[in-house]
């Protein structure tokens, strides 16, 4: 475990859940961030896991600037960017477009290294609803029994995009839209149990929209543990639930947490802008 950086940080944290999440204040993430804030929020981020900072209206290229304090970026193949930012998705959801993403899920983990994290922004919210939940995936692993964490820790599991884009593929144009996505994501393995490498801490590292299958088990075997796995990883006591203002940033960390968007918005708008911070390969 990191030391808590509350002593040294040049900003104000406020623990949000038992689990994980703080919202922080005091920092204006428009503006150039000196390394002294930039070390404390890494820490925040890898000890609370989400931090959430209100009242940020930021433009894609400040967006893209505040993520590339923390490390290269990567694209989304499958969402649409603003003219001339790619490296920031527009996640948009109206009545004529709802969304297809229901199910719990760490992002992009169909790569070989999946992302360090993601920095979301509110833009156009509806009047209720549309709150994003977090799952802290450390609670999850250290809630296990220890000789279920022993077996785990020694086993690997597949991942797959085109699973997890099975409805985006189905849609009529939908194939031809993400041919390359498909053909440049084949499926990847990854440790059913991470090691997180900032904090040391371990973490369950699979997910019901991208985790197809556990390897040497057999089918049975592997669907039985995961559904155990999905089921387990989402207790409320590991949860982290945020209600959305204009212009709210939330910061994850996608090495230790699952997330979900809670679609009981119905027909209103809802238009987030993302970008994602490229990590290492899972270990």
């Amino acid at each position: 475990m990191i030391p808590s950086p509350t002593a040294v940080q040049p900003f104000d944290l406020h623990p949000t859940a038992g689990a994980l999440g703080a919202e922080i204040t005091g920092v204006d993430l428009a503006a150039e961030l000196p390394e002294s804030t930039l070390t404390s929020l890494r820490q925040a981020l890898a000890e609370y896991q989400v931090i959430v900072f209100r009242d940020q209206p930021l433009t894609p290229e400040q967006q893209r600037r505040l993520a590339t304090y923390f490390g290269p970026l990567q694209a989304h193949p499958a969402y649409p960017t603003p003219p001339g930012v790619p490296e920031v998705s527009i996640l948009e959801h109206t009545a004529e477009k709802p969304s297809l993403i229901e199910a719990w899920h760490t992002d992009m983990t169909f790569m070989q290294q999946p992302p360090l994290g993601s920095i979301l922004q509110g833009c156009i919210l509806p009047a209720r609803g549309g709150d994003t939940l977090w799952a802290s995936q450390f609670a999850a692993y250290e809630a296990l029994s220890a000789p279920l964490r022993s077996l785990l820790d020694g086993l690997r599991a597949e991942h797959d995009f085109s699973f997890g884009f099975k409805e985006s593929l189905a849609l009529p144009g939908g194939r031809e839209r993400l041919a390359k996505a498909v053909a440049d994501n084949p499926p990847v393995t990854h440790p059913v149990v991470r090691t997180h490498p900032e904090t040391g801490r371990k973490a369950l590292f699979v997910n019901p929209l991208f985790t197809t299958r556990i390897l040497g088990l057999t089918r049975p075997e592997s669907d039985a543990l995961l559904a155990f796995l999905f089921r387990h990883a989402i207790q409320d006591e590991f949860t982290y639930r945020l209600r959305w203002a204009p212009h709210t940033v939330a910061f994850w960390d996608n090495r230790s947490t699952m997330h979900k968007p809670v679609n009981d918005h119905g027909l209103q708008h809802r238009r987030m802008q993302r970008v994602v911070v490229g990590g290492d390969r899972p270990r």
